[in-house]
């Protein structure tokens, strides 16, 4: 096989985190019994964007994010309930942790990958709570060597200390050997350039790279990793 080590961004490469989010926002809504609609989801994940873009600059803290997406989320809409911010951010990221729903062809290629002896780790700038109790309840729970989460690392894609926390984990493997995979060019793609590893931009929308971020494959379908891990 041409990588020995692959690792799987999770939210939009492997799980669907729209469906997720949609989920968990209804959940929260249906308990302080007022209507989740359109607008309201699409503000969240306006606010929640421009946050996690700051959490990966590191303008902002991990903790500061999970509450302030809230905090102006409820002031945009004037929304008047029992729950606080940091309320309703604590009912969220339970009903999110219950939200395992798997993006086009994850299961399948996996799968694939596992019964070929492939090693996989999953590497995301995700809520460990959440990204744990969503792989768990999934049918790839039994997947990944390891999860590197950037919470337990201390770091977060694209920055170097998330990927020496992987390594560490993953035994130092030869950097020629780990190609990573993962739907955003700013943390997937720009970290693993940095840090000397081949990427995979995984891209099913065939959104235009206006970037100077340049992968080192494009791939549409998750399927499409197949013939990258076998050639030579």
């Amino acid at each position: 096989m041409r990588y020995k080590v692959i690792l799987f961004d999770a939210d939009d490469t492997l799980y669907d985190y729209a469906k997720a989010e949609a989920f968990a926002l209804s959940g929260v809504f249906g308990e302080i019994d007022q209507e989740c609609t359109d607008a309201i989801v699409d503000s969240y994940r306006s606010i929640n964007q421009k946050l996690w873009n700051e959490f990966e600059q590191g303008s902002v803290t991990q903790s500061e994010l999970r509450t302030a997406r809230f905090e102006r989320l409820l002031a945009e809409h004037s929304i008047q309930c029992a729950l606080d911010a940091e309320g309703f951010s604590n009912a969220y990221i339970k009903y999110l942790g219950q939200g395992s729903f798997l993006t086009e062809g994850a299961e399948e290629i996996c799968r694939q990958l596992a019964e070929r002896g492939q090693r996989m780790a999953i590497i995301t700038n995700g809520i460990k709570e959440v990204q744990f109790n969503r792989i768990s309840r999934s049918p790839l729970c039994d997947s990944f060597e390891c999860i590197i989460v950037s919470e337990d690392a201390g770091s977060q894609k694209p920055h170097e200390g998330i990927f020496d926390y992987a390594f560490d984990k993953l035994n130092s493997p030869e950097k020629k050997d780990v190609l990573i995979v993962g739907d955003s060019l700013t943390s997937d793609i720009l970290g693993g350039i940095r840090y000397g590893l081949d990427t995979c931009w995984y891209n099913p929308q065939r959104k235009p790279n206006p970037t100077s971020i340049k992968p080192k494959y494009e791939i549409h379908t998750l399927g499409e990793l197949r013939d990258i891990i076998s050639s030579e």
